[in-house]
């Protein structure tokens, strides 16, 4: 099946509505979510407990009418708890894998930064290659295959600081922060009088849909002085001063490839400048370091990235 840009922004319009429904005051993170799955990439959640991160994900996953599957990662979870392992079969008197909670389409990785370093490094060729290697044999995990991780910016005490390579395989980090007082308010309301356990959603793609519209993603045009403002920025953070390491070359790619999922969300088949600055900090927050002189001064990654936009000239 194939899908226009005005048919894609259309129906994103219905799945953020259906969404929205549940999740009240994230329009943002799921637009984010949604452009993350639209690219093919995986997305950090970074936010205090109770601010419904757990709550997107899964509803995402039933209005994109996806498997759902939850891992909570503690100190003492091994990768064979996530990946699954050979089981001894009586009858047939031989192993037969039994697959791991990872295998599903929307994977929520619930304080992935309190795994040990080996069960976050299991998460890697899976989140690279959408594939797992157990006992030297490979098992697919599907086109579909997205994870959303999870951590708590504020709560340290016994967690494991996620390495730069397990970092960079996220698309985005979408920091989600409390509610406005009005939606904090809308929530209340609503929500007070509901069942606790999860609600379903109506569904607003299908798998095959959910395909169509990555395609519309790829086909969308990208000028080259719009691929020259990408490269401006992304370059001008390796001589930043407030940054001790700037974006790499796969930082640049991501970068672009998220602004063609913006740009088709809103019904266009080709990107502007805004989009490159939609999707700068999201895709840019994670992966740059900041230099020390720039940690003592408090200043943070945001702030260091925004000032970069502000210096690069913008392309008409």
């Amino acid at each position: 099946m194939s899908m226009s840009p005005t048919e894609l922004a259309e129906r994103y319009e219905l799945l953020r509505a259906r969404i929205e429904g549940l999740v009240i005051g994230q329009t943002t993170a799921v637009q984010f979510a949604f452009a993350a799955l639209l690219c093919g990439g995986h997305v950090l959640f970074q936010g205090v407990p109770g601010v419904a991160k757990t709550l997107l994900v899964r509803t995402l996953a039933g209005a994109l009418s996806v498997r759902f599957g939850r891992v909570q990662f503690t100190a003492d979870l091994m990768p064979s708890d996530i990946l699954g392992s050979p089981v001894y079969q009586a009858a047939s008197n031989d192993f037969r894998f039994r697959a791991g909670p990872i295998f599903t389409d929307l994977l929520l990785g619930d304080e992935v930064n309190r795994a040990p370093a080996k069960t976050q490094a299991a998460m890697l060729e899976a989140m690279q290659e959408r594939a797992v290697t157990v006992d030297g044999e490979r098992h697919e995990l599907g086109d579909l295959f997205t994870v959303f991780a999870t951590q708590n910016p504020v709560e340290q005490e016994g967690t494991y600081p996620l390495p730069e390579a397990e970092l960079d395989r996220f698309l985005f980090r979408i920091d989600i922060d409390y509610p406005t007082a009005a939606d904090e308010l809308r929530m209340l309301s609503s929500h007070h009088v509901q069942d606790p356990r999860p609600q379903r959603v109506a569904s607003a793609f299908t798998p095959d849909e959910l395909r169509a519209a990555r395609e519309v993603v790829r086909a969308t045009q990208v000028r080259e002085e719009v691929l020259g403002y990408a490269l401006s920025l992304l370059r001008a953070t390796r001589d930043d001063a407030n940054l001790a390491v700037g974006g790499s070359p796969r930082a640049g790619l991501w970068l672009v490839r998220a602004a063609k999922a913006l740009g088709a969300l809103a019904g266009r088949d080709y990107v502007t400048p805004e989009d490159i600055q939609s999707v700068w900090r999201p895709v840019l927050r994670h992966r740059v370091v900041l230099a020390p002189n720039a940690e003592v001064e408090g200043v943070s990654s945001d702030e260091a990235l925004g000032e970069i936009l502000t210096r690069i000239p913008i392309p008409h």
